[in-house]
């Protein structure tokens, strides 16, 4: 991938970012977080995150905290 693309998209995830409203973002956020700690359905959780553009990195960042970190135990 060329610098240039990487920069571009980069660019339009902070433009993403910036027009978002944050504390709706955070909310649905907490919302996965207490969902997933008390093992209810996660997906219209999910769902209302992504409407109000949440990202991966940051829903998975929320399931890191609460689950940990998967490592393959077969793995050496």
């Amino acid at each position: 991938m060329s610098s240039e693309i990487e920069e571009r998209q980069l660019e339009r995830l902070r433009q993403v970012k910036r027009s978002r409203n944050s504390s709706k973002v955070k909310e649905c956020l907490d919302q996965i977080r207490n969902v997933s700690e008390n093992g209810e359905n996660l997906m219209p959780h999910i769902l209302n995150a992504v409407r109000e553009y949440a990202t991966v990195q940051e829903i998975c960042d929320v399931w890191r905290d609460v689950f940990g970190r998967y490592t393959d135990p077969g793995y050496f």
